[in-house]
Formats: structure tokens, C-alpha cells, sequence
């Protein structure tokens, strides 16, 4: 059994999930991962307790290893939000951002600048919601300090141009929220200066994963703003209220969950040992049978058709009047997928099982046949 043939058998999921941009249902490395670290904890035997402190490293490891930072450039965090405003609280100056991007990046950065009234959002115009390079450089302005962006855009499955981005934006900061990519998009993340992610969505890794991946340049421009007693240079900084650390260790509050950072370094190996280029492959692959699936039904398919534009996200926009009925049906044959703003939501990974096929053909007879009477 080869490394894509192991990756493929730790999808537990029943069949008819279609629906990884929600919440990837953890896989069997994760599993067992998890119950193997709950054991140590749950036993507490003399010296176990140092091996789940180690478990901040592993991660810190094997997060540089997918993004192609250094490990002492990137921190736990337990969502992509926390790393985020993180981020945001740092800046000073306008940050230029897409009002229609997921929450998380506009919430922030409004937040900042609510309570220090240091950092000005800028509202990116866009044409359905899709950021762009071009779009990107006809809005910059001498006073914009940073852009930030969404590598996949959770509504549209837009994929951001990361190196056009880069190349119009000069040495402001590029901060990525890379949550609907992270795990299945190769993208070059050592062209950013800010990527945070969890791993509960593509990497299937659980809830209370995350990370913040720091460039030198950005640990020197952003301020800290909420770093605890676990940002700075000292281990147990007792007695004295000590500077944050001057490197990326300063943008934490407290000591991360080592069962978590266990899982989601379970996860990041189970990648590596496939090798993202295979994964992101597999993924397009199966997006496209998705797309082949809807054309067959005339549903109209508002994501883009060029794998070099999405990820595995594809959206369907059926009529305003049968959004209902297909959504019906979906339910109706077991298929899970998101139904929102007007459209159906479905996401495939690497695996894409037969059964899954012929339920989703099954939900879109159904629904074809009652659009026709």
C-alpha cells in the first residue's frame, strides 16, 4: 500500500458528505491520534507529562514544513479567527481587505479599529466577490500598509492569485486567512507575510487547531497587542511583568492545548507523506466530476471551471425558485453539503467514493424531475 493509497483509507466519513468547507470529518491518523494522547493524559505517568509539552514543537514543525516558514516563525493558535486579529490588533495603517470575504478578516480588522483606532479598513471593490491582483492595484494608495485576503474564498471558491498579489502590492504586508486551502491547495505561502489556518476544515484535523505563520518582517512591524505570559522569552515569567518576546513567539496569549497540537501535526504528517502536488491533484480531479455531474442536470455552476481559480469548493446557483427543491433533495438522498446566500455548496477532497457519485445523481434526478413539473 503506497502513501496515496493510506491517505485515501483514513476517510472515515460516511458516504454523501460533500461538505469539507464546513468541517472535514476527522481522519483515522487523527483518530488515533487523539486517543493516544488522551491516554498519556488520562494516565499521567511519572515523566508523560513533558511528551505532551513537546507537542507545541512537533506542530510549530510541521506547519513550517506545508508553508515553508521557519518553526520559530510560526505559533499555536486554536483557530484561524484568533491568529487573525492577532494580526489585525498589530497593524497600524490602512489595511486593504474585501468586505465579502468570510468574517473572520473583516470582523478584525473593524474590531482594531474600534478599540485602537490605529488601523483603517479599506473596502476592496471587487467583481462578485473574486479578489484579484488588478483590483488589488488599482485601490492601493500611499497610505495602505498591508492587504489582506482569503487564500479560497468560502462562498464563491475563488482561489487568490498569491504571487500577482505579492507582485503589485510592493513590501506591504500580505496577510492570508488560508483556511479553505490549507491541506489541499500548493499554494506560496513564503510570499506572505502573515497565514493563519486552522485544521478542522481541508485537514480534517478537529476543532481547536490552528497556527499563525509570521515573516521576520511582519513580527517587526506588528505590535503584539495581546501577547500573555507565554509571549515572552521566559518560560514562567514570575514576579515581573516581562516585554513581549521579539519574535513571532510574542503573538501568544497562553500554553495551547498539546492534544490538539497533536492532532493537527497528525494530520500535517499524514500530507506530507502524500505530498500536497498529489493531494491538490486528486481534489481537482474530483471537483471537476462534480461540475461534469451538475452540466449533465443544466444546474448552473457560478464557481470557476479553471483549476488554476478554485479549489475544491463548487458552487451551484440554481434558479431563485428551485433553490428549495434542490436543497430538498440533497437531504433527501443523504447528500450533506451547504445550502447559503442563494446557492448549494459542495466540496469534494481527495476521495471521492462511488456511492457518493450515485447519491448525488440520485439528488439531482430527483430535483431535475420536479423542476420539470
Amino acid at each position: 500500500m503506497d502513501a496515496v493509497d493510506r491517505f485515501a483509507g483514513g476517510f472515515l466519513e460516511e458516504p454523501g458528505y460533500l461538505d469539507y468547507a464546513r468541517v472535514g470529518p476527522m481522519s483515522a491518523a487523527v483518530v488515533a491520534e487523539t486517543l493516544g494522547q488522551s491516554e498519556v493524559l488520562s494516565r499521567a505517568r511519572y515523566g508523560s507529562l513533558a511528551h505532551l509539552h513537546e507537542q507545541d514543537e512537533r506542530l510549530r514543525t510541521a506547519v513550517a514544513q506545508a508553508t515553508g516558514f521557519r518553526a520559530d516563525q510560526v505559533v499555536c493558535e486554536p483557530n484561524t479567527t484568533t491568529g487573525i486579529m492577532q494580526a489585525m490588533f498589530g497593524l497600524t495603517g490602512a489595511v486593504l481587505l474585501s468586505p465579502n470575504d468570510f468574517p473572520t478578516v473583516p470582523f478584525a480588522a473593524v474590531r482594531a479599529a474600534e478599540a485602537l483606532r490605529v488601523v483603517e479598513p479599506v473596502w476592496l471593490a471587487t467583481e462578485h466577490g473574486r479578489v484579484t491582483p488588478g483590483e488589488i492595484r488599482e485601490q492601493l494608495t500611499p497610505a495602505t500598509v498591508a492587504v489582506a485576503v482569503c487564500l479560497v474564498d468560502s462562498r464563491t471558491g475563488h482561489r487568490a492569485d498569491l504571487d500577482g498579489i505579492r507582485q503589485v502590492i510592493g513590501d506591504r504586508l500580505l496577510i492570508v486567512d488560508a483556511i479553505q486551502g490549507f491541506g489541499v491547495v500548493d499554494a506560496p505561502y513564503e510570499v506572505a507575510d502573515v497565514v493563519a489556518s486552522g485544521g478542522q476544515k481541508w485537514t480534517r484535523a478537529g476543532w481547536g487547531t490552528g497556527f499563525l505563520a509570521l515573516s521576520d518582517r511582519a513580527v517587526e512591524r506588528l505590535v503584539p497587542v495581546f501577547s500573555g505570559f507565554a509571549g515572552t522569552d521566559t518560560a514562567e515569567p514570575w514576579d515581573e511583568v516581562l516585554p513581549p518576546s521579539r519574535s513571532a513567539n510574542a503573538f501568544r496569549v497562553s500554553n495551547g492545548d498539546p492534544i490538539a497540537q497533536a492532532r493537527f501535526a497528525a494530520a500535517l504528517d499524514d500530507i506530507a507523506q502524500v505530498g500536497i502536488g498529489r493531494i491538490e491533484a486528486a481534489v481537482a480531479v474530483n471537483a471537476s466530476e462534480l461540475i461534469d455531474l451538475a452540466d449533465e442536470f443544466a444546474i448552473p455552476v457560478a464557481s470557476s471551471r479553471d483549476e488554476r481559480e478554485r479549489a475544491g469548493i463548487v458552487v451551484l446557483e440554481p434558479p431563485k425558485a428551485q433553490l428549495t427543491v434542490l436543497t430538498a433533495a440533497l437531504h433527501n438522498h443523504g447528500v450533506t453539503a451547504t445550502t447559503r446566500g442563494g446557492t448549494v455548496r459542495l466540496c469534494a477532497h481527495a476521495v471521492l467514493s462511488v456511492d457518493t457519485v450515485d447519491m448525488l445523481r440520485g439528488a439531482f434526478t430527483s430535483y431535475a424531475t420536479a423542476a420539470i413539473y
